[in-house]
This record gives structure tokens, sequence and C-alpha cells, in this order.
């Protein structure tokens, strides 16, 4: 009894990261829908990080936005969907991931279901933030384009964890195997 406890504690725990993903930029889209007009500039810091509102009817930078509406709506909005409840589903059923892992795929999960929520209740994503770091400068996104790359560079690190535990184990093992051979 005590593990089922402990292991629907830990999915309530996941769940609570996707809804503070989702609420935090749900929460400045409505901030920016109320008080932007679209393409309005704001500087926040000077020439560096600016407001604008854009509303994008296709994925990343736009892409896909000229597709039939039909294939935008199945590419964008139904296969995703799909993605997502997998994404719940795989995080529920396997419960000894990595605990990186797991969050990592909780801020995957809420950055996506906030793009979706967009696309079904505005017919658009609000993008309204760009960066321009001299050297580079990013497209316009928002909150949930960020939970989604927090989500990819936390799956990345634990992938890169995993992969430098395995190369410590195999050359211990290799060690230790060179030793019992030599004795």
């Amino acid at each position: 009894m005590m593990i089922k406890n402990r292991s629907s504690l830990k999915f309530i725990f996941l769940l609570v990261i996707v809804a503070l993903n989702l609420g935090c930029d749900q929460v400045s889209k409505i901030i920016v829908r109320k008080n932007l007009v679209p393409y309005e500039q704001i500087t926040v810091i000077k020439d560096h990080f600016i407001l604008t509102k854009v509303e994008n009817t296709g994925a990343f930078l736009s892409a896909g936005s000229n597709l039939p509406d039909f294939i935008r709506t199945l590419i964008l909005t139904v296969l995703p969907v799909l993605v997502l409840a997998y994404g719940l589903w795989f995080i529920y059923s396997h419960k000894q991931l990595p605990a990186l892992m797991q969050i990592g795929i909780c801020f995957l999960i809420g950055g996506g279901i906030g793009n979706i929520y967009d696309r079904i209740a505005h017919g658009s994503v609000t993008d309204f933030m760009h960066m321009d770091f001299i050297l580079f400068r990013t497209g316009i996104f928002n909150l949930a384009d960020v939970s989604i790359m927090v989500g990819i560079a936390l799956l990345l690190i634990n992938n890169l964890m995993a992969a430098k535990a395995k190369k410590e184990l195999e050359a211990s093992d290799e060690e230790l195997t060179t030793d019992q051979a030599q004795h």
C-alpha cells in the first residue's frame, strides 16, 4: 500500500509540473493578448529582449502556416494531442524512469498543451518574446516554447549522464576483469 501511495504522489507531483508549465504559459499569453496590439514592440532590455505580439498559425517559426486547413489541423493539433497523451501514459506507466527524464517529459507536455490549447481556443498560438544576443537572434516565441526547450535540455542532460555512467561502469567492469585475469 505504501508503494502505491508513493507512486501516486510522484505522479501527482509530475502533473503539478505539467500544470505549472501550462499555467505560466497561459497567464503570460492572457496578459499579452489583453495589453499588446499585434506587432507592437516593447523593449524590456535595450535591444536585447523585446516583447512583440504575433499570432502564429504554424508551428515553430511559423512552419506549416501555409498548409491547407485540414492538413495543418491534423499535423499541428491532432497528431500533437496523440503524442502528448502518449507522453502522459508513458510517465504514468514507466514509474522507474530517472527523475530528470520524467521532469523533462513533463516540461515538454506542459508546453505542448499550452500551444495546442491556443490553436484550439484561438485558432493560432500567441508568441511575444524576441531576444537578440548580438551573435544570434531568436524568432518570436512564448513560454510554452521555453518549456519545450527546457524539457529537451533536461532529456539531453539525462542522456549524457546515463552515457557517462555507462562508460564508467564499463571501465570499472573492464578493470575488474583485468585484475581477476592477473590473479
